[in-house]
């Protein structure tokens, strides 16, 4: 039994992020542009975007630094 648990929690924390439909729609990006994956972490894109209203208006992508 714990090996079945041990395998199903490991699926999961290699499993690609997922976002939810209604916001890929809205967006038109892919779950990528905010979860880079794996899990649910969210880079910079998304902490935006959850922190504006669900809206990714006006937000700029950092640029490299050199």
């Amino acid at each position: 039994m714990i090996a079945i648990a041990t395998t199903v929690a490991l699926a999961y924390a290699h499993a690609p992020a997922i976002a939810k439909p209604e916001y890929t729609r809205r967006t038109s990006k892919p779950c990528t542009f905010c979860h880079p994956g794996p899990g649910w972490v969210l880079n910079d894109a998304g902490k935006y975007y959850r922190d504006h209203n669900y809206s990714l208006k006006g937000y700029e992508p950092k640029k490299p630094s050199h």
